[in-house]
C-alpha cells in the first residue's frame, strides 16, 4: 500500500474592484489582492491550509505591499473594503519616479525640468 501526500504552497487572486493611482509609478491603475497560503494534500485532495499571507499587487507597474490579516480575510470572504494605500508600503523598486506637477507626465530620468511641458520638478 501507498500514500500520496504533500505540501506545497499557492497563490490565489481574490475578486476586488478597485482603482486608484499608483503611488510608486504615478499612474491610474487597477489595485489586484492576492493571497497566498500553504496547503496539504492527500491524494491530490487539499485537505487544510495554513499560513495564509494578503498582499496588493498594482497592475500598472507590478509593485507589491503586504496587506494586513484583517482587511485580507474580510476581502477574501466577500465584504466590501477599501484599501488605503497612503498606509501601505511599496518598495517602488530601485526605480524613482519624478511627476510633473503641471502636466502629470512621469519619468524615471534624472531631469530637472519636464520634457513634455518644460515646467520644473520639484
Amino acid at each position: 500500500m501507498f500514500f500520496i501526500m504533500g505540501i506545497s504552497q499557492k497563490e490565489k487572486k481574490l475578486d476586488f474592484q478597485q482603482l486608484a493611482i499608483c503611488s510608486c509609478c504615478g499612474r491610474y491603475g487597477q489595485v489586484e489582492v492576492y493571497m497566498t497560503y500553504t496547503y496539504f494534500m492527500f491524494f491530490f485532495i487539499p485537505l487544510f491550509k495554513w499560513n495564509k499571507r494578503y498582499f496588493v499587487r498594482m497592475a500598472c507597474c507590478g509593485e507589491t505591499a503586504m496587506l494586513d490579516d484583517d482587511t485580507g480575510a474580510a476581502i477574501a470572504s466577500g465584504e466590501n473594503a477599501n484599501i488605503d494605500l497612503d498606509k501601505l508600503s511599496f518598495s517602488c523598486g530601485l526605480k524613482q519616479f519624478k511627476r510633473c506637477s503641471n502636466c502629470g507626465f512621469s519619468t524615471s530620468e534624472d531631469f530637472k525640468f519636464c520634457p513634455e511641458c518644460g515646467h520644473p520638478f520639484e
